[in-house]
């Protein structure tokens, strides 16, 4: 089975001067939470085979932070152009289309539609909140990417920073 972890990016700088929402970089609490979130998927052993993320600056940093305090080399990672501001759909499209070597996927992007393609995903499961770097795990009931459908998965977590114990903005 695969296992499909949906995450958005960290907290952003509001008050950079950023020319586009696009270029809009990761604040101070977005760079702490991200290797508190890698740390959490470190303690439950989640090792990702493939990393893809939004080219926007902050779901970029995000994933970067993330992949690299899991040992995964930056280097490596998918940066697709049309994970920015993705809808459900094109989420689905990017899940289906990812290599099927890898039997565990990070995909960082951005809300409204990482919190619908999680709910979408994890079928009975109602994901009432999806703030930044919330990290959807869902297990897929299919062995290959490219049958991933809405519905077919479970959620087996939702990890936010803000209930993580140790640490600046846990509990």
């Amino acid at each position: 089975m695969k296992e499909l972890l949906l995450i958005r990016h960290g907290k952003s700088d509001w008050n950079d001067p950023a020319p586009t929402d696009h270029d809009r970089p990761l604040n101070a609490r977005g760079r702490r939470d991200a290797p508190r979130i890698a740390e959490a998927l470190a303690e439950r052993k989640v090792s990702p085979g493939l990393v893809v993320a939004s080219t926007a600056v902050r779901a970029a940093d995000t994933a970067r932070r993330v992949a690299e305090s899991l040992g995964f080399a930056p280097s490596g990672i998918v940066h697709l152009p049309e994970l920015y501001l993705a809808s459900p759909r094109t989420i689905l499209r990017v899940v289906q289309n990812l290599d099927e070597s890898a039997s565990t996927a990070l995909v960082f992007g951005h809300n409204p539609g990482m919190h619908e393609a999680a709910n979408l995903f994890a079928g009975d499961a109602e994901i009432e909140e999806f703030p930044t770097l919330a990290v959807a795990r869902i297990r897929l009931s299919s062995d290959h990417w490219g049958s991933a459908d809405w519905g077919d998965g479970t959620l087996l977590e939702l990890i936010l920073p803000r209930k993580l114990p140790d640490g600046p903005g846990g509990e």
